[in-house]
């Protein structure tokens, strides 16, 4: 009765884990999205280890990069601390599917209460069971989750490239605005001195009221498109802290030097495709998915075996003071559950996630040969508007040393002024979608191109 005892309180408390609350309050939630020390956060981007993204040092001092942006976003988005304890989920899950169920033990008294009493004692008995059904497919639920482990952490890395990618483009497009904003001033400035102009001149009636409502007209647009871009401006910086995960008030200053690049260099088709299957962390997340699945589907076919207890008597008395011990099996008939419910789910998970593969390798071959494509084309485009500027600087100067000598109208340097700023415009978005571009070839390959290698002028 003592070792009964003994075991009826110990068992229970062994191993146990033990509570710890984890309280959802403003400050807990304001504590998690502080952004750490500039220190701290240096010595973690030193400490960076990712299959696609190099390290590289964090100056505050000087302002953010791209490359600096895309490391500061893996290191603070909120979104990426969520996404990461899935990797804690799927280690408790490995936990689990390793533990095996555990043996049964029970102990019975029958007390003798009335009738032909004589001779007769108080019965007992001990008994035992495991349920060893639960082996038969162990060894396959362990591979299953040992490989949704490795999946989810591929998976994990491949959406921290991903965040770190779409920092890196908030940044050049906060440059390519303050680079738009700046010409549009530029031409609103312009389109007011030409608006000044013309009023004079209507004024000593050398010009028609007509030029000059043209004029105003011209003036209100550019005034309207400088508007757009600050306010397209002011919610781009915010797309920027947010990519990479600091609060709105934050300053982020970019650093002074970064300009947007004129081209860029092309791999050659044969080495974007190479290995891409290999290369592109989703598709290798995938394929460990996969992999997980094939032994889920394992253990489900497994499973269909009948379920088989197995018990132990090791020592019992009837109330004649009769001892005996013995054993049992207990098997379950397979007449109308043979798991084949699971069978099927499992079966048709197992395809659904080889179609899934097949789609995305065949959309990966896809999206390369469209911003290769569009790239291409790009890259001839800003060679041709960048080519069109001297000319367009030429007859700036023509039109203001004539303006200035009398003998050509000042609303003529105006105008030239204006189209050159046009020409610049247009050439600062043309290498926005450029950029845009070479993201777009980037995640579609799996190859991160630092941006210090962007302006090489080769292909």
């Amino acid at each position: 009765m003592r070792f009964f005892r003994f075991l009826c309180f110990f068992i229970p408390l062994s191993g146990c884990s033990s509570y710890h609350p984890l309280p959802l309050s403003n400050a807990s939630v304001q504590q998690q999205l502080r952004t750490p020390a500039a220190k701290a956060l240096q010595i973690a981007a030193a400490q960076l280890h990712h299959p696609l993204l190099a390290s590289v040092p964090l100056n505050f001092r000087s302002g953010l990069g791209p490359d600096q942006a895309a490391i500061l976003a893996v290191l603070l988005n909120p979104k990426l601390r969520a996404d990461r304890d899935r990797r804690g989920l799927a280690a408790a899950q490995l936990i689990q599917a390793g533990i095996i169920p555990n043996p049964t033990i029970g102990y019975t008294r029958d007390f003798v209460t009335g009738g032909s009493t004589a001779g007769t004692v108080t019965a007992f008995g001990f008994t035992g069971s495991w349920d060893i059904s639960a082996l038969v497919s162990h060894g396959a639920k362990v591979a299953a989750a040992l490989a949704n482990l490795q999946a989810i952490d591929l998976d994990v890395a491949w959406t921290e490239w991903q965040i770190a990618v779409a920092a890196k483009l908030a940044l050049y497009r906060v440059m390519a605005l303050e680079e738009e904003l700046s010409r549009a001033r530029q031409i609103a400035t312009d389109q007011q001195q030409t608006v000044d102009t013309l009023q004079a001149a209507v004024d000593r009636h050398e010009k028609s009221v007509l030029d000059l409502a043209a004029a105003q007209a011209s003036r209100e647009d550019a005034r309207a498109t400088e508007l757009t871009l600050e306010q397209e401006l002011d919610r781009q910086r915010l797309e920027l802290k947010k990519a990479v995960g600091v609060l709105p008030e934050t300053n982020l200053s970019i650093q002074e030097g970064v300009a947007l690049p004129s081209h860029f260099p092309l791999p050659s088709d044969v080495e974007l495709v190479a290995d891409l299957e290999n290369r592109r962390l989703d598709l290798v997340g995938l394929r460990q998915g996969y992999q997980s699945q094939e032994q889920t589907v394992r253990a489900a076919v497994l499973a269909q075996f009948p379920k088989i207890v197995l018990g132990f008597n090791p020592h019992s008395s009837d109330t004649t003071n009769v001892h005996t011990a013995g054993f049992g099996i207990t098997i379950d008939l397979p007449i109308f559950d043979r798991n084949q419910g699971n069978i099927a789910i499992e079966t048709a998970t197992r395809q659904k996630l080889f179609d899934e593969y097949a789609t995305r390798v065949f959309e990966a071959h896809s999206d390369i040969a469209t911003a290769v494509a569009d790239i291409r084309s790009l890259n001839r485009q800003v060679a041709a508007a960048e080519a069109a500027l001297p000319v367009l600087r030429h007859l700036v100067d023509i039109a203001k040393e004539a303006s200035d000598q009398g003998a050509a109208d000042v609303l003529g340097y105006f105008q030239a002024k204006t189209n050159l700023n046009q020409k610049s415009l247009q050439i600062i978005k043309l290498k926005q979608q450029l950029v845009d571009s070479r993201i777009a070839l980037e995640l579609a390959s799996g190859r991160y191109l630092p941006a210090g290698d962007w302006q090489i002028k080769s292909e």
